[in-house]
């Protein structure tokens, strides 16, 4: 049974154990969503990518190739717990392609995990934000001289921004609780510290009672404080 006073000793012995395993969760979480914006961008682009009549046959087989890939991509990584994708690249590129240190090898390959699965949702987000934008203003940018892309960074991006953003932000959060997979391969995380602790004092209960609250912590603020913009952005578009 949940008792009070475990959590208590629990906390007050191994606090800074909880502290280093929740500072490693947000700069997994953080590195994984810059990793999966980096590499969104390159597949929404990806998969945006339209066959203009002046291209010819190899250029038009081309982009189709890479619509396909882009498309398989992201099709599988949603598709695929992230667990699995977590174990399939660490027990297979990470242990061709070790790094010297061991334990800098674990986090280096689980973030590339994380950030590879972030990409296939943050494609998908950058892709409607990208959508949502009017079709004129890229006729409008090419009619001036832009290049497509040119046109992408200085007109459609910026605008796109605006609905990207508040999904960008969600996703960080989501990548917070999801990053609790890495301690099945031995990364050092929240839930890993829960896992240690509760195995050198037999507690299994109150160490991952702690755990929850600090996610619980962490979490909730963020969401509210991105509910909170979301709204305001919506309503500074509306007037």
């Amino acid at each position: 049974m949940f008792s009070f006073e475990r959590m208590i000793k629990v906390w007050d012995k191994y606090s800074s154990m909880y502290w280093s395993g929740l500072g490693y969760t947000l700069l997994f979480a953080l590195a994984a969503v810059v990793v999966g914006m980096i590499l969104g961008l390159v597949i929404a682009s990806g998969r945006m990518m339209k066959s203009q009549s002046r291209d010819n046959e190899a250029v038009k087989w081309l982009k189709g190739v890479v619509r396909a890939v882009c498309t398989a991509y992201v099709e599988v990584f949603r598709a695929t717990p992230m667990l699995v994708q977590v174990f399939i690249i660490y027990y297979s590129i990470g242990m061709v392609l070790k790094l010297p240190d061991s334990s800098f090898n674990r986090m280096f390959w689980g973030m590339v995990a994380v950030g590879l699965n972030s990409a296939a949702y943050m494609s998908e987000v950058i892709r409607s934000g990208i959508g949502a934008v009017p079709g004129g203003q890229m006729e409008a940018a090419r009619c001036v001289g832009m290049s497509h892309w040119q046109a992408m960074q200085h007109v459609i991006l910026p605008q796109a921004v605006r609905n990207i953003l508040p999904a960008m932000c969600n996703e960080f959060v989501t990548i917070i609780k999801e990053t609790s997979v890495l301690g099945m391969v031995g990364i050092v995380e929240l839930m890993f510290r829960a896992q240690s602790i509760a195995k050198q004092t037999y507690i299994f209960l109150e160490p991952y009672v702690i755990a929850a609250i600090l996610y619980f912590i962490v979490v909730f603020p963020l969401s509210k404080i991105i509910s909170a913009v979301e709204r305001r952005m919506s309503k500074s578009v509306t007037r």
